[in-house]
Order: C-alpha cells, then sequence, then structure tokens
C-alpha cells in the first residue's frame, strides 16, 4: 500500500504559519523550522500579555489615584477607605480617568 501524506494540509499549515512571521527578520519570515519556533513562542508572549496588560492598567489607574489623592492631603488607600465608607462604587478606570481629565470633579 503506498505512503499516504496529506500535503494539502501541510502546505496550508505551513502558509498560516508563515503568514503570521510575515514582518519578521532575517530567516525568521521565510525559513519554516525558525519561523515555526518564532511564532509559536509569541503567540505564547502574546496569550501571557493579554493578562498582564490588565494588571499593568490596574496598576497605573492606581498611581493615578493616588497623585491625585494626594493634592488633597490624602494618601490612596485613606481616600479609597473613605470612599467605600461612603458608599461610592466607582472603579479604579473611572477614578482614574476623574483624576486626570476632571480634576475639580475629582
Amino acid at each position: 500500500m503506498p505512503r499516504s501524506v496529506n500535503s494539502v494540509a501541510s502546505r496550508a499549515r505551513r502558509k498560516r504559519v508563515l503568514k503570521i512571521a510575515k514582518g519578521y527578520w532575517g530567516r525568521r519570515k521565510n525559513v519554516w523550522t525558525v519561523a515555526k519556533n518564532t511564532v509559536e513562542k509569541g503567540l505564547g508572549y502574546a496569550y501571557r500579555d493579554r493578562r498582564q496588560k490588565k494588571r499593568l492598567f490596574r496598576r497605573l489607574w492606581i498611581q493615578r489615584i493616588n497623585a491625585a489623592a494626594r493634592t488633597h492631603g490624602l494618601s490612596y488607600s485613606v481616600f479609597i477607605n473613605k470612599l467605600s465608607q461612603a458608599g461610592i462604587t466607582l472603579n479604579r478606570k473611572v477614578l482614574a480617568d476623574l483624576a486626570m481629565n476632571h480634576p475639580q470633579a475629582f
């Protein structure tokens, strides 16, 4: 019985990976094994960083709220505590936007 290989699917898979690798430098864009390894690593970084982006934005919002609160003589933790005691349920994203763009409302 002759050996059966699905060359159509193999070629499609390679084309898909090489299309993702478009724009890479040197052999990373056109040599199959190098491009495959680079794309796999890049997709892993993309997956990881989609989660890290949420953490980084939260850190940024906290820094902005802290800076705005300190202009009024409060630390971040005291400010958040007083907000929760007052029953104000604005999230950090909205608070940071107020602190940056509408300081008088903050």
